[in-house]
């Protein structure tokens, strides 16, 4: 039997979800993360190098740019300049101010040929990074995190939002004390990223057509990391209404008589049938089977009964 739904039998609601990036989502934190070894030493260690979890899962990676190509072997000796780091830095330029092939990295005023950048795995960020969240050690003497707690207005690059990093902890960061050399970097959460000044250390190796290592060593400084995640979740609930008249027959074949072209077989469920639901099928207009829902335990049904069941689907 179908029944064709009602206009207020269906609701969408959006619930915001945050929750630890980690592969482990019970962690809080990762206290040491590990350099993928294999990755690092293949054709993709010259770009990026992954940092793995306890349980060896990708958490994110690490990469350097330099506007020159400095820090990492030129393709060819023929076209100097040309080199990973060189085709990060315009690869970033390009995600975080947009078109502009002449725009530096600029920290709060102070201008960078070079970034360090760590990317968190697509699958650990989901939809976006939660401001306020960032805590991390290792990479200065204080720890950093970004400075959405104390910001009244939010501000954007092409990428989306930005916070800057700053001293403290948990979205109350600060102008480090060498503002001569602006902020620590950025949060972009909206694209899973965030952006450090090299003039903060580690130094970076910028060497000219040198393998410097600095994605490596960039990595090997992190300590207790501290990152959630937000998402929003939109559900669409669908109220499935049994009323006491309804569904009280089974289009099972056993329920009918064999070859009596619609005799129930056990008389005594002619005028008192009793079944149990025990699933719901979605279908469109062209009888399309769009979505089954299974109930945890049977329903009851008879013309005694009504039945109210909420089909939720997450997407």
């Amino acid at each position: 039997m179908f029944k064709r739904f009602d206009p207020q039998d269906f609701l969408i609601s959006t619930d915001s979800i945050t929750a630890p990036v980690w592969s482990d989502t019970s962690s809080a934190f990762i206290p040491n993360v590990q350099e993928d070894g294999p990755q690092s030493t293949s054709d993709s260690g010259r770009y990026f190098r992954n940092a793995l979890g306890p349980d060896g899962k990708v958490q994110f990676a690490v990469t350097y740019g330099h506007k020159d190509g400095s820090g990492s072997l030129f393709y060819f000796a023929g076209t100097p300049n040309l080199s990973p780091t060189k085709t990060v830095y315009g690869q970033f330029r390009n995600i975080i101010y947009g078109e502009d092939e002449n725009a530096d990295f600029n920290f709060g005023g102070y201008i960078s040929k070079d970034f360090y950048a760590i990317v968190f795995n697509r699958a650990r960020y989901r939809q976006a990074l939660l401001p306020g969240s960032l805590n991390l050690a290792g990479i200065v003497s204080s720890e950093i995190t970004d400075n959405s707690a104390i910001s009244t207005v939010v501000d954007y690059f092409n990428c989306g939002r930005v916070y800057k990093l700053g001293s403290g902890s948990f979205g109350d960061g600060v102008m480090p004390p060498g503002a001569a050399f602006g902020v620590y970097g950025y949060l972009l959460p909206d694209i899973g990223t965030i952006i450090f000044n090299p003039a903060y250390g580690p130094t970076p190796n910028r060497g000219r057509d040198t393998d410097g290592g600095n994605p490596g060593t960039f990595l090997g400084q992190i300590g207790d990391f501290y990152m959630n995640f937000q998402e929003s979740v939109t559900s669409n609930f669908a109220f499935v209404r049994a009323r006491n008249a309804e569904f009280n027959y089974s289009c099972n074949p056993t329920f009918f008589r064999s070859g009596s072209g619609g005799t129930v077989l056990y008389p005594d469920l002619a005028q008192n049938p009793q079944v149990f639901i025990t699933t719901v099928g979605l279908y469109n207009d062209s009888n399309e089977l769009l979505a089954v829902a299974k109930l945890s335990k049977p329903i009851k049904k008879d013309f005694t009964k009504e039945a109210l069941i909420r089909v939720k689907l997450d997407f």
